[in-house]
């Protein structure tokens, strides 16, 4: 396909995801089926040419005067491939699969858009009816901190230090040009390429045989300021897939004991296998019973007790563009919900003088310091740590400053750290 053709069929495909509210995997999938003619390459650039699309699609709808799926398009090749006019008609009208010529009217937006006077969500790229929660987190910081998740993201990956160091992985991937990570110390970051596109990692022997993990550095970061120290017992609640229980043990050195479950059997199908690739063998999975965490025999025997929480996901909405337009406040107010359970769950298994570390991958206050705030008038045997004394003890000093608006947690965005968004609170148990 050529590329006026990949474009033409983005446009495509993008009302099939804003009409049905459907995840943009699915969407392109689905086009691959009805285009069998395009290869992996094809697909994978029209993807990135939808994703990229979706980043930028308010603004882009501004600058154009017009939120058609093709006015977007032709936006974000302004706003996020960084085409001038004449760029942009090259590659409408050229053939019989491009999509038609650029119109007078189009032509004229694209000289003369400005994003001046732009509402704040239009310039940050977000949905309308998340301003107040955004004002709340953020205030007049609102624009540059969400506009940020909307640039794409780089490749994370963490050196598994049971198996390797990162001067190792740097030689052994080192035809991918990595760079270490600005804060974590294990980690490594491959920039996407023009395209937006980062490379199949999970091909190389240092992947395959375990010493190495696919992870952004801000999952990585929170995973140490959690604190867990050789010979603790641990229990992670929230475990899924096992990103944070892989960096935990590596932290422990194997040594110890951490417990992983989770409310849903299926999130924990790939942890057995990570787990034995990664060489981790402190790790005891506890499979739920009922939708329940498994946790029998812990009450007020643990020592750190990690909840992961189910969040609104906005601080990936690098990664997961699609998912900001898709969500709506019935869906915020179901995560609040399950925070509540699931700390609530927690509590009693953390050991006087232990703690509870709670984590979203969320900006908004209400799933954040909030939320701590509910928990702290629950259960009165807890006080927070103080931030700054988090990111000291994990060595991450510089960290210290990234407080949320309540000043009782750490909060890190694309924005402030170069990271997905995540806000970590360490809850010690006083009694």
């Amino acid at each position: 396909m050529t590329p006026a053709a990949r474009i033409a069929a983005a446009a495509e495909v993008l009302p099939e995801i804003e009409t049905h509210r459907r995840p943009t995997s699915e969407a392109i999938k689905d086009w691959g089926k009805a285009h069998r003619f395009a290869g992996s390459g094809d697909r994978s650039n029209v993807a990135n040419l939808v994703y990229d699309a979706l980043r930028v699609r308010a603004s882009a709808a501004h600058l154009m005067g017009d939120d058609s799926p093709r006015a977007v398009v032709i936006g974000m090749l302004g706003r996020m491939r960084g085409l001038d006019g004449a760029a942009i008609a090259a590659l409408f009208g050229v053939d019989r699969y491009a999509a038609p010529a650029l119109t007078g009217a189009e032509q004229a937006a694209l000289a003369g858009g400005t994003l001046a006077g732009a509402p704040a969500w239009v310039a940050g790229d977000y949905p309308e009816w998340l301003e107040p929660y955004f004002i709340r987190a953020f205030g007049e910081a609102r624009v540059e901190e969400v506009a940020a998740l909307a640039a794409r993201a780089p490749l994370d990956l963490r050196v598994n230090t049971l198996k390797a160091i990162r001067p190792q992985i740097m030689e052994a991937i080192g035809h991918h040009q990595p760079e270490p990570t600005p804060h974590a110390p294990d980690g490594l970051r491959i920039p996407p390429r023009e395209d937006g596109r980062v490379p199949y990692v999970q091909a190389e022997p240092a992947f395959l045989k375990g010493a190495v993990e696919v992870q952004d550095e801000g999952s990585q970061l929170v995973a140490l300021l959690a604190g867990a120290q050789p010979g603790e017992q641990v229990l992670d609640l929230c475990a899924g897939g096992g990103g944070k229980t892989l960096a935990l043990a590596a932290a422990m050195n194997n040594t110890g004991q951490i417990f992983a479950t989770d409310n849903d059997a299926r999130r924990l199908m790939n942890i057995h296998e990570r787990l034995e690739r990664a060489g981790v063998r402190n790790v005891q999975v506890r499979t739920p019973t009922a939708r329940v965490p498994k946790i029998d025999g812990l009450k007020g025997k643990i020592d750190l007790v990690l909840v992961d929480a189910p969040c609104t996901g906005t601080g990936t909405w690098r990664r997961n563009p699609d998912a900001k337009w898709r969500m709506r406040p019935g869906s915020l107010e179901q995560r609040v919900k399950e925070q509540i359970e699931v700390l609530d769950i927690a509590a009693p298994c953390v050991k006087p003088g232990g703690r509870l570390v709670y984590i979203t991958c969320s900006l908004l206050d209400e799933e954040n310091g909030a939320q701590v705030s509910a928990f702290l008038a629950r259960h009165k045997g807890f006080a927070v740590r103080p931030p700054g004394e988090v990111a000291g003890a994990a060595g991450l000093e510089k960290l210290g400053g990234y407080t949320d608006v309540s000043g009782q947690g750490l909060l890190l965005s694309p924005h402030r750290t170069a990271t997905d968004g995540f806000f970590l609170a360490v809850l010690t148990r006083t009694a």
